[in-house]
């Protein structure tokens, strides 16, 4: 499989990862582990999570996706096979991104995911109150101590990007080697104006939102059918002509390639420059087979033409 570097770190990833923010959502305990073993058996190692997830559901203590995650790890004894990815500053709580904050919830992940050490740990939402020498130097600790190994930024743009990283050079400090910014079929304008900053500078990009909260798996095409799931909320705005289009051009595929549109619209992102992997969730281990099938496909040239067209 091919394997895919994050940035100019030594981490290097295979093009799918993990979305936790499923578990403890609509996903359980039990169901949790059942797809993390077939994830594993599929190929794959990264699992994504934070701090945050899903602290929107009534009643769920904080972290409940880490403390799944990390149930699974000390059960299966396998962490040397996995690459962990947690955040930090998930609901822009108090102390966003200063250093206490920080060193508080590294502390906090580590406990719940049973680990004594993150792979990949990221800012989760830009911090206008701490400047990033102050976030920087934190993040700087917890590498040299062997909390982290690198670091990441979620949901900052190029601008954003770019002054943390002069931050980094002339202060001497670990730099963002990853970002994560919103990226599918549907949703496309932040991560290209994103891109040419990311590739002229080797920065890796792990994508979110890759199946547009479930509408490109062509299960929503009216408002009748937002109640199938927890998730329909966040899927009306994409019932509009565009959406109908791009889903007409995943069916299209879909029965050409004899795929299904997810994994279609999944193999559209893994095709796309600067791309190091999506990030998808599943709520079953029947889908999560069907995204490894979709991170697999190789789509013709023909197939991404029509795709690109359809929602540009």
């Amino acid at each position: 499989m091919n394997r895919r570097p994050l940035g100019r770190s030594d981490l290097v990833i295979e093009p799918l990862v993990l979305g936790g923010n499923v578990f403890g959502w609509t996903v359980d305990e039990n169901t949790g582990f059942a797809i993390l073993d077939a994830f594993i058996t599929a190929g794959f190692s990264a699992i994504d999570t934070a701090e945050g997830y899903p602290n929107w559901v009534p009643g769920n203590p904080p972290g409940m996706s880490e403390t799944i995650i990390g149930k699974w790890l000390k059960a299966r004894g396998n962490r040397h096979e996995v690459h962990v990815i947690t955040k930090v500053n998930s609901a822009k709580r108090p102390g966003g991104l200063k250093a206490d904050a920080i060193r508080q919830g590294v502390e906090d992940s580590l406990r719940r995911l049973q680990t004594d050490y993150i792979d990949l740990y990221f800012s989760h939402w830009p911090d206008p109150e701490t400047d990033h020498e102050e976030t920087l130097s934190a993040y700087d600790g917890l590498i040299r101590s062997g909390k982290v190994r690198a670091i990441g930024a979620s949901n900052y743009n190029a601008e954003m990007m770019a002054a943390a990283q002069q931050t980094a050079i002339v202060k001497s400090l670990q730099r963002y080697e990853v970002t994560q910014p919103r990226y599918n079929l549907y949703d496309r304008a932040e991560f290209d104006a994103l891109r040419p900053y990311l590739l002229e500078n080797e920065v890796g990009a792990i994508v979110y939102y890759s199946l547009a909260s479930g509408f490109l798996t062509g299960k929503y095409r009216s408002e009748a059918d937002l109640g199938q799931s927890p998730r329909g909320g966040g899927i009306g705005r994409y019932l509009d002509a565009r959406g109908m289009a791009i889903l007409a051009a995943l069916d299209q595929v879909s029965s050409e390639m004899e795929a299904t549109p997810a994994e279609i619209a999944l193999a559209w992102v893994v095709a796309q420059e600067g791309v190091s992997a999506p990030i998808a969730s599943a709520s079953s281990v029947a889908q999560l087979e069907s995204l490894a099938r979709g991170v697999r496909l190789n789509l013709p040239q023909a197939a991404l033409t029509m795709l690109s067209k359809a929602g540009a």
